[in-house]
């Protein structure tokens, strides 16, 4: 085997080891766990001091994503035309004032950009066409959840990010 800094050959003592024992070749080896180490160290802090509003975005993204490959194939919830390459994840009861429902997604259907962020969610033709969608019984149990109050924690945040990803890989498996 051949050692990864002075590039001579060297009989290594445990099957994984990649360097020789030369002072320069383990100062190196020692340098660079140092690295490593404090590389997986960095991102166990950066992720403990993430705030819950850090984590709402991170949700967010994520949630709007699945959205997204879920109603590819389906018309614009709205005005029931074809979705194109771009279109957004349109919430029916906004974010911002109905934290209970952001991530439900009987609340969150493909709309195309124009009735979306042009004609402001096209609300009436959404109503129409969500109720299409999940049924009249389903869109009363939204509308009385939406009047909620939910103040999302870490852990629940957490645990929607990591069910979304997973979903999103089951698409592209």
């Amino acid at each position: 085997m051949r050692c990864k800094h002075c590039k001579e050959k060297f009989e290594a003592i445990r099957f994984n080891q990649k360097y020789c024992l030369k002072t320069d070749c383990v100062k190196v080896w020692v340098e660079l766990e140092k690295v490593k180490q404090w590389q997986t160290k960095k991102k166990i802090l950066k992720s403990e001091m993430k705030t819950t509003q850090d984590l709402i975005k991170d949700a967010q993204i994520v949630f709007n994503k699945f959205i997204r490959l879920r109603d590819q194939n389906k018309p614009c919830v709205s005005c029931d035309k074809p979705l194109g390459i771009k279109f957004d994840a349109g919430h029916y009861f906004s974010s911002g004032g109905h934290k209970a429902i952001t991530f439900n997604e009987d609340n969150v259907h493909g709309q195309c950009v124009a009735c979306n962020q042009h004609k402001h969610g096209n609300l009436i033709a959404y109503q129409i066409g969500i109720q299409k969608r999940i049924g009249a019984e389903r869109l009363l149990g939204l509308h009385a959840e939406a009047h909620k109050i939910k103040k999302w924690s870490k852990v629940e945040l957490e645990e929607i990010i990591f069910k979304y990803k997973k979903m999103i890989k089951k698409f592209s498996d």
